[in-house]
């Protein structure tokens, strides 16, 4: 082995075309001719292929509603998933488990019973209690329901408290029909004891009807509960159970939407004082003269739908709880285009894990209710402008259609069950 030989810088000879250094150099300039050369191709190539510029995409304000119930791609999701990204929690997971649902979610309705209690829709499908109605009316019409038990990822317990309520049961008497059924079903059928009625669900609006239902210690425990009163202090779980949006259909007027310049109340609510949050906000608001507060509904007498009207005025709609934790005034500000301000402890909000509430609502806890003024004022006219495009790109979801439509409250809840059965093992 030859010994390495250091050659020193003195050493170099400046001139001649064979010189360490001048191949050196030569090395150099050969891969930097090349990496330009390279460059330019890849930039002259680029340009060919590249669209032309179309200046920024215009959002569109309003949601224009079709026969299908929005513009969708091939996936069934919204056209517009962009847009609406804001008001998602994760756009993207919604669109693919959205697609996934519609495309495999089955759900089998039990049969059996009395039909004049048993699957049959209830006693009407307007009201505050509604959403029960619409709810019975559509799984029937749906494309989930299906004939064979054996294919059915969910199983649809069909009683409606709030037709027994209608036809005078007692609560006494409805927990004994509730009861007297649920042992039909696990005698008579194998699919409740495959999971002890983890994969079955039931549906009620009326705070009846759930109080009806916790004569059966299982129903609570173990079956999903698709509720109007959702309250974490009172047993709802929310990662099992449900929230049934209160919708108060038929609306009186149409949806609002891109009328900001009309809104010029700050803040608005009139009803009754059943709550201890209402009295404390007539107490403190009634009189005031930038809030419109009202301790008792507007009477019909002073006006063709008045109290409708009020809310295309208002920027900020109250929503306090009442009896319960919910309020059908907040799908009313929702579809009349008035911000809702949740005035409400523990309550798990309606498509809470899909939609990111505090991008078209403002969530207060019941001891703001002393500063409200103050934090309406404070929100600027840009962040209100944003919260009423995105409440107006929601309005969709809060809405009951016969026979269903994509995207409206029905298809959020069978959403809803779609992404509680997938947990389900048995």
């Amino acid at each position: 082995i030859r010994p390495m030989t250091i050659v020193k810088p003195s050493q170099l000879s400046l001139s001649g075309g064979s010189s360490p250094l001048c191949s050196l150099k030569g090395s150099l300039l050969t891969v930097a001719v090349l990496t330009f050369v390279s460059l330019f191709y890849l930039s002259l190539n680029s340009l060919r292929t590249s669209p032309p510029s179309l200046g920024p995409i215009q959002v569109p304000q309003t949601f224009v509603k079709e026969d299908s119930g929005v513009n969708t791609d091939n996936d069934g999701a919204p056209a517009e998933e962009d847009h609406y990204s804001d008001v998602y929690h994760s756009p993207e997971s919604f669109r693919l488990n959205y697609a996934e649902m519609e495309r495999r979610f089955k759900v089998y309705i039990y049969p059996d019973g009395d039909p004049n209690t048993f699957y049959q829709t209830p006693r009407k499908v307007t009201g505050k209690y509604a959403s029960e109605g619409y709810f019975f009316q559509n799984i029937r019409e749906s494309r989930f329901r299906t004939l064979d038990p054996e294919e059915a990822d969910l199983f649809f317990i069909p009683i409606s408290c709030h037709k027994m309520r209608g036809k005078g049961t007692s609560y006494e008497n409805m927990t004994v029909i509730v009861q007297n059924y649920v042992d039909g079903l696990i005698s008579k059928y194998p699919y409740w004891n495959r999971t002890l009625g983890a994969d079955h669900f039931f549906v009620t609006c009326h705070d009846v009807g759930v109080r009806a239902f916790e004569g059966s210690p299982l129903l609570i425990k173990n079956t999903i509960r698709v509720v109007c009163s959702p309250s974490y202090n009172v047993g709802f779980i929310p990662h099992k159970d449900v929230a049934l949006p209160q919708v108060l259909q038929p609306f009186a007027l149409p949806a609002g939407g891109n009328d900001v310049e009309n809104r010029t109340t700050l803040g608005f609510w009139a009803g009754h004082r059943n709550s201890k949050i209402r009295v404390i906000l007539a107490r403190v608001w009634e009189n005031d003269t930038e809030l419109d507060i009202s301790n008792n509904r507007i009477n019909r007498a002073t006006g063709h739908l008045v109290y409708q009207k009020r809310f295309y005025r208002t920027k900020f709609c109250i929503c306090p709880g009442g009896s319960q934790v919910n309020s059908a005034r907040i799908t009313d500000s929702i579809h009349y285009g008035c911000i809702p301000v949740i005035l409400s402890d523990y309550y798990d909000l309606p498509f809470n894990d899909i939609l990111n509430w505090r991008k078209f609502a403002v969530v207060l806890r019941e001891r703001d209710v002393y500063d409200l003024k103050q934090i309406l004022k404070n929100i600027p006219q840009a962040e209100f402008v944003s919260l009423h495009n995105n409440l107006v790109k929601v309005q969709k979801h809060f809405q009951w259609n016969s026979p269903p439509v994509k995207f409206d409250a029905f298809h959020m809840i069978m959403y809803e069950l779609w992404l509680r059965h997938q947990v389900i093992k048995y």
